[in-house]
């Protein structure tokens, strides 16, 4: 039996130049993207992930924390406080179980710093998915820069920003009021103080981020550089725990060096268009 013959509808040669236009104007990178993207169940199931991963982190950083709590890390952060006090004043307790409490808050804050590199590796984990290849092999200096960036705040918390506020609240009390703090309230400011500084020296860090997702530019931030003194000065009025001057001055200045430092970090890493699509 001779074979049946097909009728085959000739494609114009301009569709064939269509599609072929279409598969070069294509960029890989988009369809890597595409391959990668989740659903919405999914960002969940991945951020159950995470939050399970860091909690265990975070529970063997107390448990290596509690080790040494006693002999360095207590005395680290509550002694160079007590010493501020005039005339060999001490912190007080007015609760049974205020100290005990207190143990247990700084062994859990120590297990938190402790653990904050392996969190951060898995807020990278968790965002990775929405990356492209050559992007994901920032990882390593990701998880590296944030976490030096979150301990130099919290240094420059312990060693210049608590110490000026701790010492403007010491010396404002006049000559006839004795000032006994409470050992509870004087932790919980040096922790908001020593968060806060590691959330903002993260700038350079988070526009590193939006730099490389294009998001923005070092030209973009220098064209708003005064917009960003205002915001600066306002961030630092908000995130200052203290509440002086002094400490909201000590917190601005970092603030706005990080801001310049963070121009400089955007135009090493910003995207750029290749020659050819910035001519079309």
């Amino acid at each position: 039996m001779a074979p049946v013959p097909t009728l085959e509808r000739p494609v114009p040669q301009s569709a064939r130049d269509d599609d072929d236009s279409l598969i070069e104007l294509t960029d890989p990178q988009d369809l890597e993207l595409d391959a990668g993207r989740m659903s919405f169940l999914e960002h969940l199931d991945e951020l159950r992930k995470r939050l399970i991963a860091s909690i265990i982190g975070i529970v063997v950083g107390c448990v290596a924390a509690f080790i040494f709590l006693d002999k360095y890390i207590f005395p680290f952060i509550m002694l160079p406080m007590q010493r501020m006090l005039p005339d060999g004043g001490k912190l007080i307790t007015t609760e049974a179980s205020e100290f005990f409490m207190l143990w247990i808050k700084v062994g859990f804050f120590a297990g938190l710093l402790i653990a904050m590199p392996f969190i951060l590796y898995q807020l990278w984990l968790f965002v990775a998915p929405g990356l492209y290849s050559n992007e994901k092999r920032f990882a390593i200096p990701f998880v590296l820069f944030a976490s030096i960036f979150f301990f130099g705040g919290a240094m420059f918390s312990h060693y210049i920003a608590f110490p000026v506020t701790w010492g403007f609240f010491i010396t404002f009390n006049p000559s006839f009021v004795q000032f006994m703090p409470k050992i509870g309230p004087a932790f919980a400011l040096y922790v908001k103080m020593a968060l806060a500084c590691g959330a903002v020296f993260q700038m350079p860090v988070l526009v590193f981020a939006l730099a490389r997702m294009g998001m923005v530019t070092a030209g973009f931030l220098l064209r708003n550089f005064k917009y960003a003194v205002l915001i600066i000065a306002i961030l630092g009025a908000v995130l200052s725990p203290g509440g002086d001057i002094a400490s909201q001055m000590i917190l601005s200045g970092p603030m706005l060096v990080l801001y310049i430092i963070s121009i400089g970090v955007a135009w090493a890493f910003q995207k750029r268009k290749p020659a050819a699509k910035a001519a079309s």
